[in-house]
């Protein structure tokens, strides 16, 4: 008898593990979805990381595929579950799944970090299949592949150049700018253009706004003229004649010049201290599309488009970049219209007498867009 429950007592106990099988994929998977900001779900998050880090390869596509839509906090979480599923999968010596990697990556429609992501899976994996796979990315939507796309096409024209080959490197350095959009790789490859006696104008290549109507200056004393409202932001009338802070003012033609269309107020206006000045353009299309205002600016500023205000930044001498502000915004079918506010503050070290901008229209992933023709 006693030997008959023995053995009862065994069989209980073996059968418990497989009553609390582990979670599937996609349960930890929706876990680290719903992780939020404050701590918020991280206690259920770190248990269900651990829980899908055990998972084999062939959950890695639907880890990548999950972090669409996740915000930021889950994106960290999924992200190191496939780098921790990936590491030891290949570190056993065991195949990642490189023809479904391949088709998420071919796929324009998933998250641009998760591609890139199965693309370095790819890599690790199999560096020719991610070589080949790559080359053909160089249009990719996503800056995320498509500057390194770019950067083997360079390669490619670098090696032609130090071989004596400059007829061969021209052409795809030329192929290379129209594709690169990350502005430290149209720059370095505009260098070697001009290197080889090929230059490229970087104006047109970045597409900056260049012919604008300025008019100045107003007051912005104590800096009150950031939220004061003067009148061409009322309406514009390029034929008016304002009260301004010394008297009298119209708009004046102004053109950019120079490889970074800085529209400089000083020029026309005059290197003042605690004014404000404005900026208009107009831009013709032949559509209706959402579009970017690309801004860089060091001052006090505001941007309208077709007299709406997409944004405003009142704070002076923080640095200025390309594209260091972008601005969402709606073209509509023919002529649109473009003001842009700039205030000058009241220090007088020698780094704060710019009074510039540099604005140009781009789609979201900052290809620029010409102005149609009348």
């Amino acid at each position: 008898m006693k030997h008959i429950l023995l053995v009862l007592t065994v069989g209980c106990l073996s059968a418990g593990p497989a009553l609390a099988a582990s979670p599937k994929p996609a349960d930890s998977i929706n876990v680290l979805r719903a992780v939020g900001p404050e701590g918020l779900g991280n206690v259920q998050a770190s248990q269900a990381w651990q829980q899908l880090s055990a998972a084999d390869a062939s959950a890695l596509p639907a880890i990548l595929t999950a972090m669409e839509g996740a915000n930021d906090l889950a994106l960290n979480w999924l992200r190191a579950a496939v780098d921790s599923i990936a590491s030891r999968e290949l570190a056993a010596g065991r195949k990642l799944p490189v023809a479904a990697l391949e088709k998420f990556v071919r796929d324009t429609k998933h998250h641009p970090r998760a591609r890139r992501l199965a693309y370095e899976l790819i890599a690790r994996a199999d560096s020719a299949k991610a070589q080949s796979l790559i080359a053909g990315l160089r249009d990719d939507p996503s800056t995320e592949l498509r500057r390194d796309a770019v950067q083997l096409l360079v390669n490619e024209a670098a090696a032609l150049a130090k071989a004596g080959k400059t007829n061969d490197a021209i052409p795809k350095y030329q192929t290379a700018i129209k594709s690169a959009r990350d502005v430290d790789q149209v720059e370095d490859i505009a260098k070697e253009l001009k290197n080889l006696g090929s230059p490229v104008s970087l104006p047109g290549v970045f597409g900056w706004l260049s012919d604008w109507k300025v008019v100045g200056p107003f007051d912005n004393k104590d800096r009150a003229g950031f939220e004061k409202v003067f009148p061409p932001e009322q309406g514009i009338d390029l034929n008016a004649e304002y009260d301004g802070l010394n008297g009298k003012v119209k708009w004046q033609d102004f053109k950019t010049t120079g490889d970074y269309g800085l529209v400089d107020l000083n020029k026309p206006i005059g290197a003042l201290k605690e004014v404000t000045g404005y900026a208009y353009t107009e831009f013709n299309s032949d559509k209706a599309r959402p579009v970017e205002l690309r801004l860089g600016c060091k001052n006090g500023w505001k941007v309208w488009l077709n007299g709406k205000l997409l944004f405003g930044r009142d704070e002076y001498h923080r640095g200025m970049e390309i594209d260091q502000y972008r601005l969402a915004g709606e073209l509509k079918p023919g002529k649109n219209t473009i003001l842009v506010k700039l205030t000058q503050n009241e220090q007088t070290e020698k780094w704060t007498v710019e009074w510039e901008f540099q604005l140009r229209i781009t789609d979201a992933l900052g290809t620029p867009i010409a102005s149609a023709k009348r």
